[in-house]
């Protein structure tokens, strides 16, 4: 029967996004910090337990998915049985009235009560995220078209550079993934609070990095802050995701996470290089755009003066 027939595929399909749902998420397990191919879960958290992005997730998956699963099955399931058994053959005579009070009191109050429910672990996500802690590490990054410029404090010796992707015979030399990889990555301590100060030089970008679960616009003449905590070293991936120009796919961001004795190492390691010249550019870089090949070399800027 056409009834019988019908339940069956909504049973399917329900049971075909349960498992699509798992083995994607299963899939994303395998890899931290970058993306997986196929994979439909969300990228796995770097920053441990009471993180941002374990938060984010725990959000997304126990608290948003059941509840939009439940009640997209719920409506799917009211319209088989209204075509089934409120069409013209099951039901020639159709009934004549066009209110039910009761039944009007239960979807308005079922759906405030869901949205407060859902407000509850909302807002409390929204506080952790505005509420940082006393930050050990304040660094500057700044947007460009098309790369990504990175600042350290004066504390740390200043350092600044100018961060373009690897061409593709490059990264694969370094077992890194194409246009992803980069050649003058952002280098922080692991188990540290990370302050990022983003601004813009010339459009709007975004400061893109899923297993931080961090994000922010990249505005010219703007100051946005997030901050991060990774617990464990390793290299983790980003993206500028804000349409920023015709080479917007140039402004990859890679973070390499240290422990803090193989940071300190690295910064005294930086402190004892000269400074390069700007003209010079990496071999490693793919080729930078007309705007932008005057700086493919890290530049011995100043950082700004709220990172002192």
């Amino acid at each position: 029967m056409l009834k019988d027939k019908l339940k069956s595929v909504a049973t399917g399909a329900g049971l075909g996004v349960f498992a699509a749902m798992a083995a994607g998420a299963a899939l994303a397990q395998e890899v931290v910090g970058q993306p997986v191919d196929k994979a439909i879960g969300m990228q796995p958290s770097a920053d441990g337990v009471g993180g941002l992005r374990t938060e984010a997730i725990f959000f997304h998956n126990a608290i948003l998915m059941p509840i939009i699963t439940f009640i997209t099955l719920f409506v799917l399931g009211l319209l088989i049985w209204i075509i089934l058994r409120y069409n013209r053959k099951t039901n020639p005579t159709p009934a004549q009235f066009s209110h039910n009070t009761a039944l009007e009191i239960a979807w308005t109050t079922g759906p405030v009560l869901i949205l407060m429910f859902v407000a509850i672990f909302s807002f409390r996500l929204l506080f952790h995220y505005h509420t940082m802690p006393k930050p050990d590490l304040t660094l500057k990054a700044t947007g460009n078209q098309w790369y990504w410029s990175y600042e350290y404090p004066k504390t740390l010796g200043g350092m600044a550079y100018d961060s373009n992707p690897l061409s593709e015979p490059d990264a694969k030399a370094a077992g890194l993934p194409f246009k992803l990889a980069v050649n003058h990555p952002l280098v922080v301590p692991a188990g540290k609070t990370i302050q990022v100060l983003v601004n813009g030089a010339d459009v709007l970008h975004s400061f893109f990095i899923p297993a931080f679960g961090v994000q922010a616009t990249a505005v010219p003449g703007r100051t946005n802050t997030v901050w991060f905590r990774a617990e464990k070293p390793g290299t983790y991936f980003g993206q500028c995701n804000e349409l920023c120009g015709v080479q917007h796919y140039f402004m990859p961001i890679m973070v390499v996470v240290k422990s803090p004795a193989d940071f300190d190492a690295w910064v005294a390691s930086q402190a004892k290089k000269p400074a390069p010249a700007v003209a010079a550019a990496p071999a490693t870089s793919v080729s930078a755009p007309a705007g932008a090949a005057s700086v493919a070399a890290p530049a011995a800027a100043t950082p700004a003066a709220t990172q002192g």
